[in-house]
């Protein structure tokens, strides 16, 4: 919904929490992104937005089992990478990789971005990762790959006409020359990529052509936009789209992470999108400044949406922003079995597994707090932050009385607090305990504070555990920090989730 009473404003990023490789789109006067989702189901988010700033998911594209298929030997921060969402002669079209064994790259389309959105169609003969969809005067689609190569396809059949051929790879030397995007503007052919690898060596360099096939011109000023080495606020800049606003001006999405704490920073939101101003200049790109702040829009902001922070799970049909792992097969997670409530049903024993039963939504802001009323007299479950299997953080309760705190890093598994349930369903938080002053180069991003609501209404604290464990720089991987429900044993219930954003 939206607040008409609250004062829209023009921040960074605009996308928080764990969206990276944003790809953006523009039809008529509204604006269309998609971000990668990796091993969570359902897949790829799409987001609409009036201003290039305030952003509403309207969806997932890849809602149906018969469109997604990870299956649970996809490890974490495997799954679907770097989608390239297009709009050409009246459909919408997104082209996406999927890791999971046995699958590869893909292309779905719709008349309506809302959905419902095809079936896949498979494409054997396009390797690689982050493909890209342009299309010529002529109507050919041309497929561009990391690495970066370049092959013809037919996007409604999966034929492809001849093999991918080398294009420009970027700078020479630099790693991971990958996330092309191929555009005609004016009289050139633009093809852009990211390089340097997606940490804090990210960067974005582009080449130019008069042909879609090149040969490419390098901008002069490679890289046009890049964080590393720098000490500001947001690094790892990088993996970037191009869009036109109604206006004529031009912007950039990308990805970027706000990296807190001491050395070496850790970002625990994982990989957001940003939004940044571009100039042309001679031909050419100028990105404008990467900052929290962003400069005065050229038009009007939308007012600001609030999202729906709470579920009391009276709807039969979970909201878009629900992720679950791998796969939602009805029989483990219901909100019709006990109305008002939603039922997970276990599947594995504890979050280290990876057929785990979990429900969550990205982590968006620097601090929280997250609620949950939960009903274990079938089982035991409870409310966990995740990054992965084996790195994530949890209070459950059981059917058994008790309540208890349970810390995953790496090899490592601890039950680090323990105290007697109270009778009936409970009331399990969790919240940022905030970042400490950084004192010294080892003060970590945040805490994160587990806890029990007493009868009166306040909260009693449990455990308190460090947020640096929860972190990229710590686990690895792509993804960032996931708030959830889940089941380790029977049946648990739960009667509300409440998410409250902090002052970050």
């Amino acid at each position: 919904m939206y607040d008409e009473n609250v004062t829209a404003s023009a921040t960074n990023p605009v996308i928080p929490g764990f969206h990276p490789d944003p790809s953006v789109c523009r039809v008529g006067e509204d604006y269309y992104l998609t971000c990668s989702s990796f091993e969570y189901f359902p897949g790829i988010p799409l987001f609409h937005s009036r201003d290039l700033v305030h952003w509403t998911q309207i969806g997932n594209v890849l809602d149906r089992p018969s469109q997604l298929r990870l299956p649970r030997e996809t490890p974490s921060s495997g799954g679907l990478y770097a989608p390239t969402l297009r709009h050409h002669d009246g459909r919408f079209w997104l082209i996406v990789t999927n890791v999971a064994p046995g699958e590869g790259n893909l292309v779905v389309s719709a008349t309506d971005p809302a959905g419902p959105w095809t079936d896949p169609v498979r494409l054997p003969g396009v390797p690689g990762i982050d493909p890209d969809l342009a299309w010529d005067e002529e109507g050919n689609c041309w497929c561009t790959i990391s690495g970066v190569a370049q092959v013809r396809i037919d996007p409604s059949t999966g034929e492809t006409f001849g093999e991918p051929r080398p294009v420009w790879s970027g700078t020479p030397g630099a790693a991971a020359p990958e996330a092309p995007h191929l555009y005609r503007i004016g009289d050139h052919w633009y093809l852009m990529i990211a390089e340097g690898g997606t940490e804090r060596g990210h960067g974005v360099s582009i080449a130019r052509g008069t042909s879609p096939n090149g040969p490419f011109e390098p901008c002069p000023a490679n890289p046009i936009l890049t964080h590393r080495s720098t000490t500001r606020p947001i690094q790892n800049t990088g993996h970037a789209d191009l869009v036109q606003a109604v206006d004529g001006s031009w912007w950039m999405v990308l990805l970027g992470v706000r990296p807190q704490g001491g050395t070496p920073g850790w970002h625990i939101l994982g990989r957001e999108t940003f939004l940044a101003p571009v100039d042309w200049v001679d031909g050419w790109p100028v990105v404008g400044e990467v900052n929290p702040e962003l400069p005065q829009m050229p038009w009007p902001l939308v007012p600001t949406a609030v999202p729906d922070e709470r579920d009391d799970f009276d709807a039969n049909e979970l909201l878009p922003s629900w992720i679950s792992l791998h796969d939602r097969p009805a029989e483990h997670y219901s909100t019709k079995e006990r109305p008002g409530h939603l039922t997970l049903r276990a599947r594995g024993t504890s979050l280290d597994e990876p057929d785990a039963i979990f429900l969550g939504r990205r982590q968006q802001h620097l601090d929280f707090e997250a609620r949950t009323l939960v009903d274990c007299s079938e089982g035991t479950g409870g409310l966990a932050v995740r990054l992965d299997e084996r790195h994530h953080y949890a209070i459950e309760a059981t059917s058994e009385g008790t309540v208890r705190v349970i810390a995953r890093v790496g090899s490592l598994r601890s039950v680090v607090a323990q105290l007697p349930l109270p009778s009936g369903p409970v009331v399990l938080t969790v919240r940022t305990g905030g970042a400490p002053e950084p004192h010294d180069s080892r003060t970590g991003p945040d805490s994160l504070v587990f806890g029990v609501e007493t009868p009166d209404g306040a909260t009693k604290d449990v455990a308190s555990l460090d947020g640096r464990y929860l972190s990229t720089e710590v686990a690895g991987g792509f993804t960032g920090r996931v708030v959830g429900l889940y089941a380790a044993d029977g049946a648990v219930h739960f009667d509300w989730f409440d998410y409250a954003p902090g002052s970050r």
